[in-house]
């Protein structure tokens, strides 16, 4: 009996582990395990096109990182130029537009379906509109602007050295856009509304209610918001590629791309890794301290 009662407590009490078995599997197959990989490449010499050399590099892949290719500088410095310039702008007009979106008007429906459209396209479809919209011979910005006078001259856009970065930019922009938009609007409906019948008794304007009541409900989901969207900006890939392809002459060549480069079209895999798993340090101390800086998660009023 007491036998019996044993191996049924046991049974009940390893049901539930049972049950998360298969999500723990996939998760320790498709996160833990690609991320394992990289390390151990990292420390390796495994370049496909040349197979004889390959073999133990200890650190030697991170000395030449630091050392010894001035690309793993001007590509971090293209990435973080690129991140910041992406998330505050996306941030901004983002907040804006959630904060137009949440008033009541008609048609509203139709407005929130613009708005969120350019997140529901694919990166490829995206890249393909705006590379025809920046062509140079038949892309509609420069039959624009030509119209309002303000160039005289078709200019080429993801061509040139002078251009290329803001265009990327602004293509990016128009898909990230979005992402922003839908988190802050779906934080600002949860604001309750006697929050603001209070701020007005109160004698606050529109700014007041803004800044003591809008902002601090949004300070969670913004700081969080933006570091996501922070991690993912850094990793972009394919918008880029298939606008500029990291040209020209290097000018749009981010550190993602610039690892893409080395790993997939030149083949080697150990200094590439080297690269990702700086990247992926750079990204957590980062998150770590900014968590820290932006006391995500606490109370400002306590």
């Amino acid at each position: 009996m007491n036998k019996k009662t044993t191996v049924n407590r046991w049974s009940t009490a390893s049901l539930p582990y049972l049950f998360i078995t298969p999500a723990l599997l996939m998760i320790a197959s498709f996160l833990f395990y690609p991320i394992a990989n990289v390390f151990y490449y990292s420390f390796q010499t495994y370049n496909m096109s040349k197979p004889y050399y390959n073999g133990f590099a200890g650190l030697q892949n991170f000395v030449k990182v630091f050392t010894d290719d001035p690309m793993f500088y001007s590509s971090l410095w293209i990435s973080v130029k690129w991140v910041f310039v992406q998330v505050c702008l996306q941030l901004v007009f983002g907040l804006l537009v959630a904060l137009l979106l949440n008033q009541s008007f008609r048609v509203r429906w139709l407005f929130r379906t613009a708005a969120f459209l350019p997140w529901a396209i694919s990166g490829v479809i995206a890249s393909l509109i705006w590379s025809n919209m920046l062509n140079e011979n038949i892309g509609i910005i420069n039959h624009l602007l030509m119209a309002a006078g303000l160039i005289h001259n078709k200019i080429a856009w993801t061509a040139n050295v002078h251009t290329v970065f803001g265009s990327v930019v602004i293509a990016e922009f128009w898909r990230g856009l979005p992402f922003f938009s839908i988190t802050l609007l779906a934080s600002l409906q949860t604001i309750p509304g006697e929050l603001y019948e209070s701020a007005k008794v109160d004698g606050a304007g529109r700014w007041k209610s803004f800044t003591h009541v809008t902002l601090p409900y949004l300070k969670n989901t913004i700081i969080l918001t933006t570091l996501l969207r922070t991690a993912w900006e850094f990793n972009n890939i394919d918008l880029i590629f298939n606008l500029t392809g990291g040209g020209p002459a290097h000018a749009t060549t981010t550190l993602t791309l610039y690892v893409a480069q080395l790993a997939v079209k030149s083949g080697d895999f150990g200094y590439g890794s080297a690269i990702t798993v700086v990247t992926f340090c750079l990204l957590l101390i980062f998150s770590v301290v900014y968590l820290k800086i932006s006391r995500f998660g606490k109370d400002d009023s306590q």
